[in-house]
């Protein structure tokens, strides 16, 4: 396999018991980039990242690190790796710097480096003037960006995330975001994020979408939103469930989304104008505006997991 990737995996597998949480799953995250894997609860997203941090045993297949097999040399890759779970994970009791100076003592960061990379990653993550403060007296985003940091003291060649935003207020979660794409352009790190949150899969250079174990369709997000078919109209209308019903009877309509406070039309081909307004009229729907739109990435994933695809790589 190629060196240029930073995680390859190929026909990996993992079952509890009955229940296949990984089945054949293969993918390749390319070096100095953000991969996000997407994909509705249980499709398997959070296993593999655990298989991946050696956290567990894949049952078959291969798992590999920075050019290191995880089943062959778990400890190896471990020290390549950089890891932050959903929850948060570590001591409240200790103050930022000192969990900070945890991290680095578990890691074997030395002693001669490790002032100058605190001092560093607290300006980084701008936990500076809360160095002192106790980790459970954070905030949520501020949590999440100290268990960034604690994951970084050893200058790990590959992130992985557990969507690690979850819970975090809208603006904490753009500056986590934020230092991470910092991080990737000045270090040409290499991250690999489970999200659930479709903004954030827009900010990543690729994205997979995962279903029951495996890897249904991967690209940038441009093309992704290309898998989608036919076309979007935008629609703001009033009484909007009204409007979503009588939408959903209009020949052509494959289905209807609620975006926000409007709804988004999923049609082959785009339903005439005026068929669109006499249906409307029709259900007592007054039509504010309709227009023909991209499909956002929330479309996207929308659409993966409605269809039954076989696997589609952008």
């Amino acid at each position: 396999m190629s060196e240029a990737y930073a995680v390859e995996i190929s026909d990996l597998k993992r079952a509890f018991g009955p229940v296949a949480a990984v089945d054949g799953l293969s993918l390749q995250a390319p070096q100095g980039r953000i991969y996000g894997l997407v994909g509705p609860d249980g499709a398997g997203k959070t296993t593999t990242l655990r298989i991946l941090c050696g956290a567990l045993l894949a049952d078959s297949g291969m798992a590999r690190v920075a050019g290191i097999d995880v089943r062959r040399d778990p400890d190896a890759a471990r020290r390549r790796i950089g890891y932050v779970a959903q929850r948060f994970s570590l001591y409240g009791d200790l103050t930022v710097v000192e969990n900070m100076r945890f991290f680095a003592d578990i890691y074997g960061l030395p002693v001669a480096e490790r002032a100058a990379k605190t001092e560093q990653l607290l300006s980084f993550s701008r936990l500076g003037p809360f160095q002192k403060r106790r980790a459970d007296a954070l905030s949520g985003g501020m949590r999440q960006k100290l268990a960034l940091a604690c994951a970084l003291i050893h200058r790990p060649e590959v992130l992985i995330l557990d969507e690690p935003t979850t819970g975090v207020d809208p603006v904490a979660r753009r500056e986590f975001w934020d230092l991470l794409s910092a991080m990737v352009a000045s270090e040409g790190m290499t991250v690999l994020v489970a999200t659930s949150a479709m903004d954030e899969a827009d900010r990543c250079h690729t994205v997979g979408f995962m279903r029951a174990g495996r890897l249904h369709a991967a690209g940038s997000p441009r093309e992704l939103q290309r898998l989608v078919p036919g076309v979007v109209l935008e629609v703001r209308a009033e009484p909007f469930r009204s409007a979503e019903a009588a939408l959903k009877q209009l020949a052509g309509v494959r289905d209807v989304q609620v975006v926000g406070d409007r709804l988004h039309v999923f049609a082959d081909p785009a339903p005439d104008a005026q068929v669109l307004g006499v249906a409307l009229q029709a259900a007592a729907v007054k039509l504010v505006s309709v227009r023909n739109v991209a499909p956002t990435m929330e479309d996207v994933y929308l659409y993966l997991t409605s269809e039954t695809l076989d696997t589609v790589t952008g």
